[in-house]
């Protein structure tokens, strides 16, 4: 029976990159019936990690079954049914079974990390059927072993996502053959990162006597590899105990079958941070001074000190960091060479040292070799730092999930070839983002894909800060990493849907999905953890952060009402990765939003509102303490104590509790008004226009504490009011429309009269009606209020030319989609645009003319050695290139800092519209991988704002305008 009617996706869905054969007629395998186990066997001489995996197959049955089946290094004399386990080459039952053709395994054999599940009748004397369970080498066979996991319902996420595992009495697999092929990418792993949290709550709920230490990395490691990971670079920080503090650590990694690794401060796996203090102090020099860290001042000490790491760990699978950079995550510090050719020396020179010392220590063993260009030393490597062939180049982001530099020709032909270094969580500026899963899968796959396009296929390395919360991305990294194909530009959300529905059942599988993918767009407008003072307007756009929270609070309330329908099992596991992400990201949000109007309010001399605004702002914060606080202390019991904090003590710029300001109270009562588009009074007129039919708002607010009277009224008959008066305490919104039926074609000028308290405010209003013959016939996009708002996926025509062309990539960017010109290998066109360049079409209705700024939003990708260009055309006329920002520097205040907090850059050109009616607005690709999100034109009414307007009426793409007013304070 499943759960009040959900039906689990999970033990039916086939893993990615994992392919059944077609019309088995078989009967599937059961691994449990009427109470009884199949019994597990693994040869006693497999290696450690396929032994251990096999033990956590007994788990898995028994969480799904409550009946544990036995594990066997001998095989029984007799069996109706038996799971066999093990690696070819390294268990001879596997071995015989493939020699003689009762199995198949021409599709893993000589692979890396390949498996094969299948059903073989009569496999030795006695067994009547098996479930053979068989990979390439040891990963291969452990992955197999944790798919076979998953299709009967365990997530990889059930401990550390508290994912319910559904009981079921009879447990069945199918007969298969299913066939894990080899990965896309070779090492796939994640870097523990600015891990304080993860500190807190190791100590608090793992290890007492430890920070870090086995007993959590044995949960790490688990998990890794049920998300088919194989690679770890270890907690780094100070208040972390680093990984070979423990010499468990790296013998459990070695049992799990983990490769180790270490990040680009930490050279030959040695942690700076810990490490090097200890080493200085037993090897001061003759006048008992400490050696620096600083080969060009203590280059023997130093090459010792990664001696007697390579000597330690020489037995283990570990990657291996060549180059140097500065303790704690710092510059390299070089006190003798202070140009950039005598520091390029000094790289040369220390990577030729560390060589010598894994040639000497290691051997053959001593591979991956990796060398990452992170920061200071890209320029460095781009001025001629020589790396070995063999070594595997890992090109870093810009810690904004935008690539700095991808390999060119030479460096894809490299025997090492190259990989990656991605954030999905940072510390840094110009903002940190620790907190939350934020960055749009979208994205990811946008990158990914770009990288794997240029031969990065080798290692892919995922900073996940303290790795919970980061639960979704980091599945889909996984996912993208072991087969790049598995999922598309326009399939994105299906992974959302698939991978919720293993957590949760199918039954709610696409509005959970539907319900991520709108988180991560407000998150792309802008990262909860990025919020600030004055980033939305509160003023113009209908209250543009008054309508996100609007989304938000919309979001949030789906969100809940799928909750309740849950059966109280998944309740935890709901809040841990859907719930608490989109709540928390709404009270971040929020808090601010009604500081912002706090602020406002002040300025405009309101009383009691002004205050009201501050509780408001004290309230939402309040929540979301409570909120963090519920997962620490209530969540599944109290388990994740310490994991979850917003604001870590050593997170750069965090937003926290906004000031707010408060009025004291006066016996007094005033009116006041402040018209949308105006801070203060009502001067800019409220402009309405019958293609996109908007709502306009007037605020009424009282100046003083004690109650006052109002009214407004219209002095046209088809003006529409929210409210026509009342008695006041503090503020009201009063919405004002228009009744398009009723209003005469033409343009107007109306007044609405706001009275009360002995004053009269006039507001004034500016309505065109082109009727509605005019809004049928339109053809494209149609000019209103003094602007122009295009989402850039919506299309007149698009134009493949010289094998490049433009896709529209679902979920990405602030509205829906963007659209992308690919492959990203094409290449750039900078001339003769309408024969050479792949093109976007866009028909507009222009009512004015003149000389307008266009302003195209585009995605900030880079790549540091080239550009990110494209060119824009109005109908016929040539086009114009737009450049943008091409370099990472990581200072605040500059474009790039800018581009992605803001998540866009805005390139900037003009068109000339001679005549009124309709043009064709054309954006031709110059360079391969650029991302279009939205397009504007100013025509001269465009309000400054962070958002782009709202889309403009489009008889096909935008019939009905939104026109749903933002969220807004009780009235009193």
């Amino acid at each position: 029976m499943t759960a009040a009617g959900l039906t689990p996706l999970l033990p039916v869905a086939l893993p990615a990159a994992a392919h059944a054969a077609p019309g088995s007629a078989r009967p599937g395998f059961d691994l449990v019936r009427d109470g009884v186990a199949a019994e597990v066997f693994v040869d006693a001489a497999d290696d450690p990690a396929v032994i251990r995996a096999a033990g956590d197959l007994q788990a898995d049955v028994e969480r799904v079954a409550g009946v544990r089946p036995e594990l066997r290094h001998t095989l029984p004399e007799r069996a109706a049914a038996l799971v066999l386990v093990g690696t070819l080459g390294a268990s001879p039952v596997i071995d015989g079974l493939a020699a003689r053709g009762r199995l198949d395994v021409s599709r893993v054999r000589g692979r890396w990390e390949a498996s094969v599940a299948q059903v073989v009748e009569r496999p030795l004397p006695g067994v009547r059927r098996a479930l053979v369970i068989a990979g390439s080498d040891r990963r291969g066979t452990v992955y197999g072993v944790y798919d076979t996991s998953e299709r009967i319902g365990v997530s990889p996420w059930h401990w550390w996502a508290d994912v319910p595992v559904e009981h079921r009495d009879t447990v069945t697999v199918p007969a298969g053959p299913l066939v894990r092929s080899e990965p896309s990418v070779r090492y796939r792993g994640v870097f523990l990162n600015d891990e304080e949290n993860l500190t807190t709550w190791s100590h608090r709920t793992q290890e007492p006597d430890k920070n870090i230490g086995p007993r959590t990395y044995r949960r790490i490691f688990e998990l890794l590899l049920r998300l088919k990971a194989n690679y770890l670079w270890p907690a780094m920080h100070p208040y972390s105990d680093f990984f070979n503090a423990y010499r468990e650590n790296p013998e459990l990694a070695d049992e799990y079958g983990i490769v180790v690794g270490s990040s680009h401060p930490e050279a030959l796996l040695r942690n700076g941070v810990h490490e090097w203090e200890p080493w200085a102090r037993e090897h001061r020099g003759a006048d008992g001074a400490l050696p620096v860290y600083d080969y060009t001042v203590n280059p023997a000490v130093i090459s010792d000190y990664w001696r007697a790491r390579a000597r330690q760990n020489a037995a283990y699978e570990s990657s291996w960091t060549l180059g140097m950079r500065g303790l704690h995550d710092s510059a390299l510090e070089t006190r003798n060479a202070t140009t950039v050719p005598e520091k390029v020396a000094v790289m040369n020179d220390i990577i030729a040292d560390q060589r010598r010392i894994l040639a000497e220590e290691v051997g053959a063993a001593a591979a991956p070799q990796i060398f990452i260009p992170y920061k200071e030393v890209l320029d460095l490597y781009n001025a001629g730092v020589r790396v070995p062939d063999d070594v595997t180049l890992i090109w870093p982001d810009d810690n904004h999930g935008n690539m700095r530099q991808l390999p060119d020709e030479a460096e894809r032909a490299r025997a090492g070839g190259n990989g990656i270094y991605y954030h999905l969580s940072y510390w840094g500026r110009p903002r940190s983002y620790l907190w939350l899963d934020t960055t749009q899968l979208a994205k990811v796959w946008q990158e990914l894909r770009r990288v794997y396009e240029h031969g990065a296929d080798r290692v892919w390395i995922f900073n996940v800060g303290d790795l919970k919360s980061i639960e979704t991305g980091l599945s889909f990294s996984m996912d993208m990493a072991w087969d790049v194909d598995r999922w598309g530009a326009d399939d994105v959300e299906d992974f959302l849907a698939q991978w919720y529905g293993r957590q949760f059942g199918v039954r709610h599988a696409r509005e959970i999905a539907a319900i991520r993918t709108e988180y991560y767009r407000l998150a792309a407008e802008r990262r909860p953890e990025f919020i600030d003072r004055n980033v939305f307007s509160v003023v113009h756009h209908g209250d543009e952060a008054g309508r996100r929270m609007a989304a938000y609070d919309r979001l949030l309330a789906r969100t809940r009402a799928l909750g309740a329908e849950l059966p109280a099992a998944y309740r935890d596991a709901y809040f841990e990765l859907l719930e608490y992400p989109v709540h928390g990201a709404c009270l971040m949000n929020l808090k601010y939003y009604w500081a912002d109007r706090n602020a406002l309010a002040a300025r405009q001399g309101r009383g009691a509102g002004t205050n009201r605004f501050a509780d408001l702002a004290e309230a939402a914060h309040a929540q979301e303490a409570a909120l963090t606080r519920r997962y620490n202390t209530e969540v599944a019991g109290g388990k994740w104590d310490g994991y979850i904090n917003p604001y870590p003590s050593q997170i750069p710029k965090a937003p926290g509790r906004p000031a707010v300001t408060r009025v004291a109270r006066q016996e007094t009562s005033g009116l006041g008004v402040a018209a949308e588009g105006n801070e203060t009074g009502a001067q800019r007129p409220l402009s309405f226009d019958s293609a996109t039919r908007d709502r306009r708002f007037v605020d009424v607010f009282n100046t003083g504490f004690l109650d006052v009277t109002w009214a407004a009224e219209a002095n046209r008959p088809w003006v529409r009011l929210s409210s026509a008066g009342g008695t006041l305490t503090a503020q009201t919104r009063v919405w004002v429309g228009i009744d398009w039926a009723r209003t005469p074609e033409g343009a107007h000028d109306v007044t609405v009269a706001v009275t009360g308290g002995g004053r009269r405010f006039e507001v004034p209003l500016r309505v065109v009606n082109d009727g509605e013959r005019a809004r049928r016939r339109a053809r494209g996009f149609v000019e209103a209020g003094g602007w122009v708002s295009i989402d850039a996926a919506h299309t007149e025509r698009r134009i493949a030319r010289g094998g490049a062309h433009w896709r529209t990539v679902r979920g990405l960017g602030r509205r829906a989609a963007a659209v992308e010109a690919g492959p990203s290998t094409a290449d750039p066109v900078t001339a003769d645009f309408a024969a050479r360049a792949p093109e976007l079409r866009y028909r507009v209705h222009f009512r004015s003319t003149g000389t307008f700024p266009v302003t195209v939003f585009r995605l900030p990708s880079l790549d540091e050695r080239g550009a990110r260009r494209l060119a824009l055309a109005l109908d016929d006329r040539p086009p114009v290139i737009l450049s943008g920002q091409a370099v990472a520097t990581g200072n605040r205040g500059d474009a790039w800092a800018r581009n992605v907090e803001e998540g866009v850059e805005k390139l900037t050109a003009a068109v000339t519209v001679g005549e009124p009616g309709e043009h064709v607005l054309r954006v031709f690709m110059v360079d391969p991988a650029i991302t279009v999100d939205q397009i504007v034109v100013d025509t001269g009414g465009l309000p400054t704002a962070y958002l782009a307007p709202p889309e403009s009426y489009h008889p096909v793409f935008n019939p009905h305008p939104e026109t749903r007013p933002g969220l807004d304070a009780p009235d009193q």
